[in-house]
This record gives structure tokens, C-alpha cells and sequence, in this order.
């Protein structure tokens, strides 16, 4: 009797049902387009830490294993690895495990390659951020060679060959879904958009002092920030302290198609990150319309669309340059659609 074939993907985090659309989007995109090309393929994930109960559920038809691992101690830490290692192990019983996919160089990674190691099968590891950064003391632990990681970005890969001394042979950046977006184009109302995690990486007190030196030339400028996180109170206190809350509105955490409609309706993406593995908003502010502006540029080669500053003053001139354009360009720029990225993935288990 012939088994039935799988893909493990190994995750910390995924959603909780099928309308939970904030919790990581280019991953659960991903899935869901790998599916989509894939038919055939029976796909199971392993989230470790979130959704924070254990459970099993069904998510656009594939199976989801939710252990609500607790993120506390070491004593709980490797109880969570044995039960996932159990779950692996049975699964490779009842069926043929075709490979393991992990996200992040991180525990997922450790127990995924661990577990390849010793039933002979392929694993690759997803490096998407902050894994590339020097102090991941998995990058040891899991063992992983060039050949099973995948960076997200050109400048992810350097990034982590320069901290660790190995190169990732596989770059797949995030991909977007086109029909997510409203068409046609709306009107550009609004001057300059964020859009990220509130959180200190994120650099948002930058956004605010950007719009402030704007303001002395668009006293009337309409900016949007969306997203949560421990700087909100922060940013409230720096916007009112500046006199900006006619200029600036922070939205908070807002569903996936909410903030790409907020990008259709706005002429810049401001992204003020001093780091990052490649920001999926990037492309989907470029095929939203929008002029991109960022501190990091995560490919070579981008589209003239994209602009790189070097530091705030850049920004500025750059944005003032942008704004002052009265023929300025707003066509759609798609350059790593989602089904893409999923062949590209899948085409590494068919080597």
C-alpha cells in the first residue's frame, strides 16, 4: 500500500483561521499559493507558538497543527521540541514525507533539520530577517549548509554570509497576490504612507520628524501610518508634541486588504526600517502605485520606482522632489508575483 506523500512546514507562527490575515501574510500567501500549483501535494504545518492553544484545525483545506507552545523556559522549551518530534515521527509512519520547509533560522529550523538529518530528507530553511543577524545561536545548533537556505533578499544573503561564514546558494523574495488588489487605481489622496510594526527597528520617530521638515513646504500634507506595537504611545506623544495630527494618522493594526487599498490611495510608501530582510510591503506599495522611499534597498536590482536614501536629509529631498512632480507616475510595478515564488520553492524538492 503506497503512502501518502507530504510537505512539513515547520513554522513559529501561523493563523489562527482563515480571516486571521495579520498574523505573517507573504507566509501564509506563499501557502496558499504552493497549494494552488500544487494540487496534488498534501501540505501539513507545524506552528509551534501561535495560535497559543493547542489545537487541530483546518485552514483553506490543509491541516494545521497548533501546539501553543509557551515562548518561557528551557524546561519548556524542549517539552515543546518532544512533542513536535513525536508529530514528526508519526507522521513519517503513516506517511512518505517528500521534505520539511522551515521558517526562520530558528527552533523550527533546528528540530526541521535535525529530523531531515536522520530520516534522510530534504529541508530548507526560509531565512526571512532577523535570523541573518549576528548572535542566532541556531545557525550552530541546526547545522544547515548553503544549499538547504533560502534568503529572502540579495542583501539578507551577504548579510548573513558576513556574520557566519556560509552562503545561502537559494535567494526566493516574497511574493504579492495581484487580485488582492481594487482595480482601477484610486485617487492619490494621501501624500505618504507606513505601514509595519510599531517597534523601535521600525524607526517611526523618523517618519514623524520626515513629515514635520515637509510640512514647512506642504503645510497641508496627508500622511497614514498602519500597525500596532510597544511605540504607539510614543508616536502619539511625538505627533501631538509637533502639532502634526492634522498631518499624520496612525490607523493601528488593520486586515491585509484594508492596508493595500490605503496603498492604492497614497503617492509615496515611506519605509523607514534601518533593517530588513525584504519588507513584502515594499512590493506591494510598488504595485499599488506607489513611489517607494526606504533606508534599505533588499535586491541589486529594483525598479526606478524604488529610492534609496541614505540618511533623513536624503529622504526629504527625495520626497520633495517626488511631490513637486505634478507628472509624477503611478502605474502598477509587479515584479515577484506570488505564483512565482511558490514554482520556485516547490522546484527545489523536484531537484
Amino acid at each position: 500500500m503506497n503512502k501518502r506523500e507530504i510537505l512539513v512546514i515547520i513554522t513559529p507562527g501561523f493563523p489562527a483561521d482563515e480571516d486571521d490575515s495579520t498574523c505573517i501574510p507573504p507566509q501564509q500567501l506563499f501557502v496558499r499559493a504552493l497549494k494552488e500549483q500544487r494540487p496534488q501535494l498534501n501540505i501539513i504545518i507545524l506552528s509551534l507558538q501561535y495560535p497559543f492553544t493547542p489545537a487541530n484545525y483546518t485552514w483553506h483545506g490543509m491541516p494545521i497543527i497548533a501546539f501553543g507552545g509557551p515562548n518561557r523556559g528551557r524546561f519548556y522549551r524542549l517539552a515543546l521540541w518532544l512533542k513536535v518530534w513525536k508529530t514528526l515521527k508519526q507522521l513519517n509512519r503513516e506517511c512518505q514525507l517528500t521534505g520539511i520547509v522551515s521558517f526562520w533560522l530558528g527552533e523550527c529550523a533546528f528540530i526541521g533539520n535535525r529530523f531531515a538529518r536522520r530520516y534522510k530528507l530534504q529541508h530548507y530553511c526560509w531565512l526571512l530577517g532577523q535570523d541573518a543577524r549576528p548572535g542566532n545561536n541556531y545557525v550552530k545548533l541546526a547545522g544547515l549548509k548553503g544549499d538547504q537556505l533560502i534568503a529572502l533578499s540579495d542583501s539578507l544573503s551577504k548579510e548573513f554570509n558576513t556574520n557566519y561564514g556560509i552562503k545561502p546558494q537559494h535567494i526566493i523574495p516574497p511574493g504579492i497576490d495581484p487580485t488582492m488588489f481594487g482595480a482601477p487605481i484610486p485617487e492619490k489622496h494621501i501624500d505618504i504612507m507606513g505601514a509595519g510594526s510599531l517597534i523601535p527597528l521600525k524607526q517611526y520617530h523618523l517618519f514623524v520628524d520626515i513629515v514635520k521638515k515637509l510640512t514647512l513646504s506642504f503645510p497641508s500634507l496627508k500622511t497614514v501610518i498602519c500597525g500596532k506595537g510597544p511605540e504607539m504611545e510614543n508616536l502619539k506623544r511625538q505627533i501631538k508634541n509637533n502639532g502634526l495630527e492634522k498631518n499624520i494618522k496612525i490607523k493601528g493594526e488593520l486586515p491585509q486588504r484594508d492596508v493595500l487599498a490605503l496603498m492604492q490611495r497614497s503617492k509615496i510608501f515611506l519605509h523607514t526600517s534601518n533593517y530588513e530582510g525584504f519588507g513584502v510591503v515594499l512590493t506591494e506599495a510598488l504595485y499599488a502605485g506607489a513611489r517607494v522611499v526606504s533606508f534599505v534597498k533588499p535586491m541589486d536590482d529594483m525598479p526606478a520606482e524604488f529610492h534609496q536614501a541614505k540618511n533623513e536629509e536624503d529622504i526629504v529631498n527625495t520626497i520633495t522632489g517626488l511631490l513637486s512632480n505634478a507628472d509624477l507616475s503611478h502605474y502598477p510595478v509587479l515584479i515577484y508575483p506570488i505564483d512565482m515564488v511558490a514554482k520556485e520553492v516547490a522546484g527545489l524538492f523536484e531537484r
